[in-house]
């Protein structure tokens, strides 16, 4: 459970606070481990299908983060992520990629890296928010940052309490797109406070998707093992941007 008491240091009464001074709260809750192991359900639902999958996911903290996701037991996919490509394959087309961001950015309709997943995954901004020029409003119980920078629309919402963050939007309006995710709670531990789910939800003028992730268990600083190889007689995909745009 979270603690209720008041954390060292934060800037509590609404008259005295500012953006940065809530970034700073923010930042203060910041985790601190080498390895994260997380296991979770997630469901994920486009214009065109539904699945409700079991998913493991690793991270070595600012190196690598594998995911797992399996179905009745059965591993039906395996991505890893490193700041530099995005390597992973599925089962049932026995397909596998292995390229860098600019394609899983294009699916989600957001500008996506490893530092930004790595922080969607542990509740933080997926952006740097100590450099952003930001208004500060009080909406629905929560403090709502917002920005507008080369025409894209960026909003943090942090509750009261302990600044953790509960929303974060990305839009772009000559683009009929949008980035959201959720998290509708958090769990402190010893080493980190995280997100017990989180809920994205991407929007393109070619439809909607929706992730949901819940956190069923989490362990910290265990010595993980990131293996990824892909299976033989899979093919290799390459993803047509262009086509994607259409």
């Amino acid at each position: 459970m979270i603690d209720t008491k008041k954390p060292p240091n934060v800037e509590r009464e609404d008259s005295v606070l500012t953006s940065k001074k809530i970034i700073q709260n923010h930042n203060s809750t910041k985790n601190s481990f080498s390895s994260l192991y997380i296991r979770s359900n997630v469901k994920y639902k486009d214009e065109n299908n539904s699945q409700n999958v079991s998913a493991e996911i690793k991270i070595k903290k600012d190196e690598k983060i594998l995911i797992i996701i399996r179905f009745l037991g059965i591993t039906m996919a395996k991505a890893l992520i490193t700041p530099t490509e995005v390597k992973y394959y599925e089962k049932i087309n026995g397909t596998y990629f292995e390229g860098n961001f600019q394609s899983l950015s294009q699916w989600l309709g957001t500008d996506l890296d490893f530092n930004k997943i790595q922080n969607m995954l542990l509740g933080q901004p997926i952006i740097n928010v100590t450099i952003g020029n930001y208004s500060f409003t009080t909406v629905e119980e929560l403090y709502k940052l917002n920005a507008i920078e080369d025409k894209i629309n960026t909003s943090f919402y942090f509750e009261k309490e302990h600044f953790f963050l509960k929303k974060q939007e990305f839009s772009e309006p000559e683009k009929a797109r949008s980035f959201e995710i959720s998290y509708p709670s958090f769990q402190k531990a010893a080493f980190a406070v995280l997100p017990t789910s989180l809920l994205i939800k991407a929007v393109q003028a070619k439809g909607t998707t929706t992730i949901a992730v819940d956190y069923n268990s989490v362990t910290f600083n265990e010595d993980l093992p990131f293996s990824y190889s892909v299976p033989d007689g899979y093919d290799r995909i390459f993803i047509n941007l262009n086509d994607q745009n259409k």
